[in-house]
């Protein structure tokens, strides 16, 4: 396991150890710092969209140069 996997492993086992209403504290000061929330949303969109098709860079490039004509 790397450093950062075992700080979080640690930090999750913290975190469940609290009772409820210091979780739910935790997770409000969280919710309320802005780049944590953009982080946040960043990847409940990536999980949501990970399934979808992708395609690669030269078909977008093409693409975005006949949309710009």
């Amino acid at each position: 396991m790397t450093t950062a996997e075992v700080t979080s492993e640690v930090f999750l086992m913290a975190f469940r150890a609290l009772p409820k209403r210091q979780r739910e504290a935790v997770i409000e000061k969280m919710l309320m710092d802005k780049e944590f929330m953009e982080d946040l949303i960043d990847i409940v969109i990536i999980e949501q969209r990970r399934k979808e098709p992708s395609r690669g860079i030269d078909e977008y490039l093409a693409d975005r140069r006949k949309k710009a004509k």
